[in-house]
């Protein structure tokens, strides 16, 4: 069963540095207030996954957090780029950032594969494009049946994975609908995970369409409500748009920057 812990508790057991962490959520139900909380703990050297990095991931390779980025698309959705990932990547501040790009068919075969317990994924997305020759992580295989010319890449299976979703029960048991990404397949591809919810509720209510992750499935789970905004969480709040207009001018000074990350991250108050 999962444990029912508190954010700061959830991350500072499960997560340490170096480790390799998914913080997944496809523009919707992203796990923002988790991700700041690793940046208030200081964590360093992580390797982030992520099918789509955005603000939140920007944030914790500006805060220094990360060494690596393994993802199929990065940017401010709507807005234009991610500048503290782009200055990591081009200048080296606030430390160098390793890139590992694939696509987004890429990224959640892996995951699958990961869930799956196979050591790979294969398929035809790769053929014809330049990725192969800058991914040492996608190889050409053979098909042993018809000869076809397909492409290999490993399974991911996080150290830690991280995702928000709307509501769990007392045991652990977590219901997430809407636009679901690959959460599902990321948790089960991980070796621990931690789920933060809008709410904890005696028993879930069966929905038509929901995705259920047994407790058995997740390590711990916290209570965060409003634990994705800027993003948003179906039924419960909506995109805070102009929050990723304004990130785009944040991020772009290093010493503006800075002085969101003091007021807005370590000088905040942490309600969970």
């Amino acid at each position: 069963m999962a444990d029912i812990v508190s954010l700061r508790e959830g991350l500072a057991e499960l997560v340490s540095d170096g480790d390799l962490v998914a913080m997944e959520g496809f523009t919707h139900l992203i796990p923002v207030a988790a991700g700041q909380e690793l940046i208030r703990q200081r964590r360093k050297d992580l390797t982030l996954a992520r099918m789509t990095p955005d603000i939140v991931y920007d944030q914790l390779i500006g805060a220094g957090c990360a060494r690596k980025l393994i993802f199929s698309w990065g940017g401010n959705p709507g807005v234009g780029s991610l500048h503290r990932f782009r200055d990591a990547v081009e200048h080296g501040w606030p430390a160098p950032l390793e890139i590992e790009e694939h696509s987004h068919a890429g990224m959640a075969n892996r995951y699958v594969a990961g869930a799956a317990g196979l050591p790979f994924a294969v398929l035809r997305g790769y053929v014809g494009t330049d990725l192969p020759k800058h991914t040492e992580n996608i190889k050409p295989i053979e098909c042993p049946f018809t000869g076809e010319q397909l492409t290999a890449v490993p399974a991911l299976n996080p150290d830690v994975t991280v995702v928000h979703a709307q509501r769990a029960d007392s045991h652990g048991n977590v219901q997430l609908w809407g636009i679901t990404g690959v959460q599902k397949e990321a948790v089960l591809a991980a070796k621990r995970s931690l789920v933060t919810v809008e709410e904890v509720v005696p028993e879930l209510t069966p929905r038509a369409g929901a995705i259920v992750l047994p407790s058995w499935a997740v390590t711990a789970v916290a209570e965060v409500p409003g634990g994705a905004r800027p993003s948003y969480a179906q039924d419960y709040y909506e995109r805070a748009n102009t929050s990723y207009q304004e990130w785009d001018a944040i991020s772009r000074d290093r010493e503006r920057f800075q002085e969101w990350l003091a007021d807005q991250v370590y000088g905040a108050e942490v309600k969970s």
